[in-house]
């Protein structure tokens, strides 16, 4: 017998007229709802209304609130690698190659505001989640062992110091980038700036690839 709060199984007919666009919506809702309200101030009433279904089908496709966050979190950052992919660093110059990583993290940043509020909650969890994961890991490497062949190519063409290590390349890079973002309001009400500005912006994307190409030049 299914208890109270038990959700009761979704019909056939709904779960399976489209399985693959009910997903897109829930995890679309599921991103809105978790980068406002974190991991615990999220409400499944909430995703279920924004995706446009009940929440027995919420819970048909991901089993559970956690479950969804994780899904979500995985969908994100599939996004993100997916988008650098299409850069096709391999096909420039090195230096062009972490100009182009740096402008490109950035704006994607700047265009994706529930990204950098969705890896704030998961650090407020200490990346539970994401060290849960084994896709994320795998994308990670993937994406990492790109940067580290640019790296490489330019030590070896004289340009870059060896030994770069790549991890540090780019968490400088999303570091200089999330920062400015997260805090550009903040900050400009301290100083008195408008970090929003669209020319601040612009010399503040410009100043990231600056930075990482003067600590990479031999």
């Amino acid at each position: 017998m299914r208890g109270a709060d038990e959700p009761a199984a979704p019909s056939r007919t709904a779960a399976t007229r489209d399985p693959d666009g009910t997903q897109r919506a829930i995890l679309a809702a599921a991103t809105h709802e978790f980068a406002a309200n974190g991991l615990s101030g999220a409400r499944v009433d909430a995703i279920a209304a924004r995706a446009g279904i009940n929440k027995r089908m919420l819970y048909h496709y991901f089993g559970n609130k956690e479950a969804l966050y994780r899904a979500a979190l995985e969908a994100e950052y599939s996004r993100i690698r997916a988008a650098e992919a299409e850069l096709r660093l391999d096909d420039l110059e090195p230096e062009a190659s972490l100009a182009r990583l740096a402008a490109f993290t950035f704006d994607y940043y700047l265009e994706n505001p529930d990204f950098l509020s969705l890896l704030a909650t998961e650090n407020l969890h200490r990346a539970k989640h994401v060290a849960s994961s084994e896709r994320l890991k795998a994308m990670h490497v993937a994406f990492i062992g790109d940067l580290d062949r640019v790296l490489a190519r330019g030590a070896a063409a004289g340009l870059f110091r060896p030994g770069l290590d790549a991890v540090d390349i780019y968490v400088t890079i999303a570091s200089l980038g999330a920062f400015y973002l997260s805090n550009r309001w903040t900050l400009g009400a301290i100083f008195g700036r408008d970090l929003a500005e669209p020319e601040r912006l612009e010399a503040w994307r410009a100043h990231i690839a600056e930075v990482v190409l003067a600590f990479a030049r031999a």
